[in-house]
């Protein structure tokens, strides 16, 4: 039975422009460009060189760290250029360019294995980790990481269906095209855990999803239970998504495997379910064309990699009064300031504003009404937040749990002085990242002094 969570806010979902597209495929692009960061954790290093000739799927980076993933080629051609490029996040990021030959050549890396079957746990991790498979909902947290650090931790599996940020279809589609792909994942990563059910939770506004997952469910016996959920944004965030579907409330500070559940999203478990059937790791996918500024709104899967402008182009273009482009949702996407940022792993919607959807007032002032507070599903007090980081209060934003925002804008959403909290509380973060460094900085130098003396 689904489970209420705390807080939370109800926008028009907005979907449908797009829900009753189907999910087309994109003709390739002429040129990708590959990011080596499409992840938490350290960037790729590239391991090809300009004039090198690649495949599909074959590597192009290596995982920089512990907490990173490795990044392939998404079509085959010549290698044309390594070097930074304007990046989704900001400011620009080593990346490998990729000229397209249009042959669509499947590299020798990718092997599918003979019987999946008779796999180990520590063979379909691994597959998972040469994959380079993350959190595709936009977390971006590397999966075999997840995967293995919750085996024998985590007693509940659950699959992110809820898709509650407004505009976005991708997710949608796929239980109406790809219900094999969902389904499959989740059996293995039933498997993977030793669970004898997955839980899917999904909210009620996509009901002829819920209802083809439990066709299939029923007729080919998939360990798996699909939970309809009341719509209620951020119910897609992990921890709200296990209280909703489990009761569990997971306490400040920590992750979902403290209270055994591990979150996967729908796209990720799709790339799991390729990774080990097929050997395929994540070369393409799935994004949704949408806004008031697009001509055409549909869902694309396109080449990861692949240019925003050339996305657009697929749809018509923009219209003349466009005024903004968001990657993402509109609660927590990143707008963009070129057209010529790549698709990622994490990219799961592009859209375009040209209407009066963006309110805001020059000079915004607090009224003291405490809806912010109200509809924070973590339990924050955003006023407070907002004036420690606004005043360099640092201590005091550290004390107000600073870190546990999630940055999900519902209090944004709903403030109707249209306070920038959620840019200040992004702020507030990196200020208090810098202070830290610094202090860390000035022990280990006093310390190297006192050594020396």
């Amino acid at each position: 039975m689904a489970q209420a969570f705390f807080g939370g806010v109800h926008p028009h979902d907005m979907k449908a422009a797009t829900n009753e597209k189907a999910i087309e495929q994109l003709a390739p692009p002429v040129q990708v460009v590959i990011p080596m960061s499409q992840h938490i954790g350290a960037p790729c290093k590239p391991v090809v060189a300009v004039g090198d000739l690649v495949k599909v799927g074959q590597r192009v980076g290596e995982p920089g760290g512990f907490v990173s993933a490795a990044v392939h080629a998404s079509v085959s051609g010549k290698v044309v250029a390594v070097e930074p490029r304007p990046y989704s996040m900001g400011g620009s990021m080593m990346s490998v360019v990729i000229e397209n030959d249009f042959q669509d050549t499947l590299s020798e890396e990718v092997v599918a294995p003979s019987d999946p079957s008779t796999l180990s746990n520590e063979e379909m991790i691994e597959l998972v980790k040469n994959a380079g498979i993350v959190g595709m909902g936009g977390a971006t947290f590397p999966t075999h990481i997840k995967i293995s650090g919750g085996i024998g931790k985590c007693d509940t599996v659950i699959i992110n269906g809820a898709e509650c940020e407004p505009y976005i279809t991708g997710d949608h589609r796929a239980m109406l095209e790809r219900t094999e792909e969902i389904l499959g994942g989740a059996a293995l990563l039933a498997k993977m855990f030793g669970l004898d059910k997955v839980h899917i939770g999904v909210e009620d506004n996509k009901q002829n999803g819920i209802d083809a997952m439990n066709a299939m469910i029923a007729a080919e016996k998939f360990p798996v239970e699909v939970v309809s959920l009341h719509c209620r944004y951020p119910q897609g965030a992990e921890k709200q998504l296990c209280q909703a579907v489990t009761g569990r409330q997971v306490p400040p500070g920590t992750l979902p495997s403290e209270v055994g559940c591990a979150v996967f999203n729908i796209n990720t478990t799709m790339a799991i379910y390729r990774a080990i059937t097929q050997g395929m790791p994540v070369v393409k996918k799935v994004v949704t064309m949408s806004g008031s500024g697009m001509v055409e709104p549909r869902n694309l899967e396109c080449p990861i990699g692949t240019p925003i402008s050339y996305l657009f182009d697929a749809c018509g273009g923009l219209k003349d009064n466009t005024y903004k482009l968001v990657m993402g949702g509109p609660m927590m996407g990143m707008a963009q300031y070129s057209t010529d940022v790549p698709v990622g792993k994490g990219t799961g919607a592009m859209l375009a504003f040209c209407e009066n959807e963006e309110q805001h007032v020059d000079a915004p002032q607090c009224i003291r009404c405490g809806k912010c507070a109200g509809v924070c599903p973590m339990k924050l007090q955003p006023l407070f937040m907002y004036q420690y980081a606004s005043k360099n209060m640092l201590d005091e934003l550290e004390d107000a749990r600073i870190m546990d925002c999630m940055e999900c804008g519902a209090c944004t959403y709903t403030c109707p002085a249209r306070l920038h909290l959620v840019h200040m509380f992004k702020t507030g973060k990196q200020k208090l990242g810098a202070k830290k460094m610094a202090e860390k900085a000035a022990a280990e130098k006093a310390a190297a002094e006192k050594k020396e003396a």
